[in-house]
């Protein structure tokens, strides 16, 4: 049985569970509640009524954060010819072509976004079974598979964060950290409901967003207001 520290019951008491807050209740609430020494991530939960066992259904999408994200993101790109030049001079951290594919098919791993041209996709079938499990092998639909190098690198490095829901339809999106101003929280958290709603299945019946939770990575969750948090994020 997992043990609950003291720490965690005493926020646990200032979260009223049976209430419903407003998105701007919920983001002072959870900086308030926080007590980890670390800056710790803010995340957002929404529990959708879609069922991803079926394709039209899968919600799945990026959006580049407002404020930011609050940490460094380390970017692949995966190219030739003249784009090597041009993803060098955008800022990304690593460039390469087949180099840097046999590196991570040997099992280099310290990068948290990979980018590629098209012209590449057919060699780094190699290694997308490593990518795949980790959610980083390029996709067209993500920005990730691009001839505009410079703009997939921009987005990536100004914070653009890939969502998808799980076997349970339950997305769960970083939306900053806990030294975010209220505001950017607010601004960012505005930006990633708007963009789940935008990527509702027109196959998904009934109520779509059913439930919405935020937290810290080691506060209790604040459940927020469904039609709130939908009438901000218009």
């Amino acid at each position: 049985m997992k043990k609950i520290s003291p720490k965690y019951t005493e926020a646990a008491k200032k979260v009223d569970k049976t209430k419903l807050y407003t998105v701007a209740e919920a983001i002072n609430l959870v900086k308030t509640v926080a007590f980890a020494k670390f800056d710790e991530t803010v995340d957002c939960a929404f529990r959708l009524g879609i069922d991803p066992r079926h394709a039209d259904q899968m919600v799945r999408g990026a959006i580049v954060m407002p404020a930011g994200t609050g940490k460094k993101t380390t970017v692949v790109v995966i190219t030739a010819g003249e784009k090597l030049a041009e993803a060098e001079k955008a800022g990304a951290d690593f460039v390469g072509g087949e180099d840097i594919i046999n590196k991570i098919a040997g099992g280099w791993m310290d990068f948290d976004r990979v980018i590629a041209t098209p012209d590449m996709m057919g060699k780094i079938g190699k290694i997308a079974r490593i990518l795949g499990p980790r959610g980083l092998m390029p996709n067209p639909k993500l920005g990730t598979v691009t001839a505009d190098v410079v703009k997939a690198i921009a987005e990536q490095k100004a914070g653009k964060v890939e969502y998808r829901a799980d076997k349970n339809g339950i997305v769960h999106v970083p939306i900053g950290k806990k030294s975010f101003t209220e505001a950017q929280l607010a601004e960012n958290f505005k930006a990633v409901c708007g963009a789940i709603v935008r990527a509702k299945p027109s196959s998904a019946k009934g109520t779509y967003i059913k439930s919405l939770a935020m937290s810290t990575t080691m506060s209790p969750g604040v459940r927020i207001d469904t039609v709130d948090a939908t009438t901000v994020s218009v």
